[in-house]
């Protein structure tokens, strides 16, 4: 042989072998439950922030002109809930490109996850968006009824160089639980844990990627509202990582809490779990060394986003959508003839409260309303109600519900509510809310989780353990309350599917048996009939229902008074 083609040939192979040897960083950035933080601005509370994509695209900016590192970007869901300018672009202005799509394409995103947030938006929203994503949405546990095949895609082939990373999606199941059937028509949300098992077997065989990461909008805590079991659990991401192999990382989500932990699978490989919180506070960093001979995590954080400043050119590019929001959210609905604050319904009987049980009543024409404390941080002040001050009145996209309860489902409602929200009293230097005994001054239950009643007269004594705490006198009217009964009762369409576990824990009632006693749902979210209630009135004069409180009243007074300085 020729010795210098010799030469040139084993050069060639050289080469080529540097070339397969060759390793690639590869810096994987995520958000999660960003709920419409887009610009760096609160329309409703009219301050700015230190949170938004405005300050992601900054951080993105900062890494992605590293040519030694090649970076990928995700989200990981609950994007099209949460902000006056989703909800604008969801219902009101529907010609015009939406914004979600506009930012995320724009941003350079490169999959995504489904949330449960962006079901509830409903399908002509999220299957308008399916389409104007530029990157595949994922969630491979949500299936056709009617064929068992996956909703939307499953999972991602995502490159970076030479190297192929997978990534799964999976949603969190505990959709029936929260949302209406006609938000949902035509899927199932099947166990993630199961899904896992079935699709990581797939990927491998069939796209043999050098890194698996999944991309689940679901939390880590299994035991986050009482249920442990694994089986269709809505926070199965820690649990995943620790019963499924294959997974080199997880970007966990939906519980909006933050941390990094390190497991092991059951074939004894490290498999670290991010969960980046919520509201673009976070970007969850996962850098990854890739190579032919496997992949080798370098670090995992959580990346404060309050240490990048707001993109100006990011702003600059949405600066006629944020007009547009802005011009919308500016309009007067009616004139407020005193100051509503939403802390008031903590600790008693409210005026926003009051304000949405009469609209629930009116509405519904039912015996019965049942609402929560909806929004803490409400401070409403004599003058002009505008629209945004509607998603302060009423924070969420729920329905309104009738449904079928009898009088001891009712009690046990109120019981269930009762637990969550108040603290037993021995003296009248005790606590009356129910804190955390972990984390002083901390809420043992979110708020939205506590509910009173309107339409019926009833007394809540906190000397008397839970479970014994309720007496419903009479109704309002002076109607006789019958526990063996059965009455119409307005609530909104969150807690009618049993979240919180009001209907099934409290009031006895099979999770599978709910949707039999719906007997009317509204066809528009409840903030939106509050607003076109309100703007019926030229004056809107807070009222006050005094139909129920908290006993014995010399302790909850001064209880009251002690509890309310923690909030402020």
């Amino acid at each position: 042989m020729n010795k210098a083609f010799l030469i040139f040939t084993l050069g060639i192979l050289m080469i080529a072998g540097s070339c397969s040897n060759k390793q690639q960083l590869v810096r994987i950035a995520v958000s999660t439950d960003v709920h419409g933080s887009i610009f760096p601005y609160d329309p409703v509370q009219q301050r700015e922030t230190q949170n938004s994509l405005a300050h992601m695209f900054s951080y993105i900016k900062a890494h992605d002109d590293n040519p030694d590192t090649l970076m990928l970007v995700l989200d990981n869901g609950d994007f099209l809930q949460g902000s006056p300018g989703i909800y604008y672009y969801n219902f009101i202005d529907t010609l015009h490109p939406h914004l979600a799509s506009s930012v995320l394409n724009y941003m350079g995103y490169d999959a995504a996850s489904v949330g449960n947030h962006d079901i509830e938006a409903g399908p002509a929203v999220y299957r308008r968006l399916e389409k104007d994503y530029a990157f595949p949405w994922l969630a491979a546990n949500a299936v056709f009824e009617a064929n068992g095949e996956p909703a939307f895609e499953p999972y991602a082939i995502l490159h970076a160089g030479a190297f192929k990373v997978a990534v799964l999606g999976l949603i969190t199941p505990g959709i029936p639980n929260w949302l209406p059937k006609t938000l949902w028509p035509d899927m199932v949300f099947e166990d993630m844990t199961e899904t896992a098992q079935k699709w990581i077997p797939r990927i491998q065989e069939k796209e043999k990627p050098d890194l698996i990461i999944g991309l689940f909008h679901s939390g880590t805590d299994l035991s986050y509202g009482g249920n442990p079991e694994p089986y269709l659990n809505e926070n199965a991401s820690l649990h995943i990582a620790k019963t499924v192999p294959g997974f080199d990382a997880i970007f966990a989500g939906h519980d909006h809490q933050t941390g990094i932990y390190w497991v092991l699978n059951p074939e004894g490989d490290s498999v670290v779990v991010i969960d980046p919180g919520s509201h673009a506070r976070f970007a969850g960093e996962l850098l990854v060394e890739l190579a032919p001979a496997g992949a080798k995590i370098k670090s995992a954080k959580n990346v404060d986003l309050s240490g990048y400043q707001p993109s100006a050119e990011f702003i600059k590019a949405f600066e006629n959508e944020r007009l547009a929001i802005d011009n919308y959210l500016e309009d007067t609905v009616c004139w407020l003839a005193a100051d509503i604050e939403g802390l008031d319904a903590l600790f008693g009987p409210s005026s926003i409260s009051t304000l949405i049980h009469q609209l629930q009543l009116d509405l519904s024409g039912a015996d019965i309303s049942f609402t929560a404390p909806l929004s803490l941080n409400a401070h409403l002040r004599e003058g002009p109600l505008r629209v945004a001050d509607m998603f302060s009145l009423y924070r969420f996209e729920n329905m309104l519900y009738v449904m079928e309860l009898t009088g001891r489902e009712i009690n046990g409602f109120l019981e269930h509510a009762a637990d969550n929200w108040f603290a037993t009293m021995k003296s009248k230097s005790d606590h009356m809310l129910r804190f955390s005994e972990n984390e002083p001054g901390r809420l043992a239950h979110p708020y939205f989780n506590f509910s009173s009643a309107a339409g019926i007269d009833y007394t809540v004594d906190l000397r008397e353990e839970a479970g014994s705490r309720i007496s419903i006198l009479q109704f309002s009217d002076g109607r006789c309350f019958h526990p063996d009964s059965s009455y119409r009762v307005a609530l909104n369409s969150y807690r009618g599917n049993g979240g919180g576990g009001h209907l099934t824990a409290g009031s006895g009632i099979a999770s599978e048996d709910l949707s039999k006693r719906v007997l009317w749902s509204s066809t528009s979210d409840l903030r939106f009939h509050l607003m076109k209630n309100l703007e019926t009135r030229d004056t809107l004069f807070p009222d006050l229902l005094k139909n129920w409180n908290a006993l014995p009243e010399g302790w909850v007074s001064s209880a009251s008074l002690s509890d309310r300085k923690l909030f402020e």
